[in-house]
């Protein structure tokens, strides 16, 4: 898929099929999304990647999200289907640090949630189906801990990605510019 093309045409979609990426293509996923903008050479981000396996614990996580948030018992229906939705996630954690005045923490967010658009636009390169979710799902206790998360660490988003369920993988027409874009001459 050419570059451009991606760019101009690439969509998110939540239905996937069985196949997640070779050990190679992740790889090659994880490493773009090292390529991220990033001021003051920081890589203020980490990846969790949870592979088929390591779903049941992934809803357990999604699970106690919903308990410590009080979110209800559709929502707790939800934390399966979404636990096995995808063959694989990749968790994107921004690792904040306060204390350097040159790059704030609002930077550093920045350039982690960049790592993530990295992997989800290498994962469609490959032929893979993206989405990304967050919400209360990502912030949970329980989930910070399976990720190792330190104190200022902040899960910003959860990748989900898998082979196309059919046809191909999801695009869109181009976006109109139309009220987005405007010009200082």
């Amino acid at each position: 898929m050419q570059a451009l093309d991606l760019l101009l045409h690439r969509r998110s979609s939540k239905k996937f099929g069985e196949t997640a990426p070779t050990s190679k293509q992740l790889e090659q996923i994880l490493q773009a999304g090292l390529r991220a903008p990033d001021h003051g050479k920081l890589k203020p981000y980490r990846f969790v990647v949870i592979e088929k396996s390591g779903m049941p614990q992934l809803c357990e996580h999604f699970k106690s999200a919903v308990e410590e948030f009080e979110m209800g018992e559709e929502r707790l229906k939800k934390a399966e289907k979404l636990a096995n939705q995808a063959p694989m996630i990749i968790g994107v954690v921004a690792k904040l640090d306060h204390t350097i005045a040159k790059v704030p923490a609002w930077e550093q967010m920045i350039t982690a949630g960049c790592a993530g658009y990295g992997i989800q636009l290498a994962a469609n390169a490959l032929g893979f189906d993206t989405v990304w979710i967050s919400n209360k799902w990502i912030n949970g206790s329980a989930l910070r801990s399976a990720f190792g998360c330190q104190e200022n660490d902040k899960i910003i988003g959860l990748i989900m990605l898998g082979s196309p369920l059919e046809g191909g993988i999801a695009q869109a027409d181009a976006e109109n510019l139309d009220g987005f874009v405007s010009y200082i001459k």
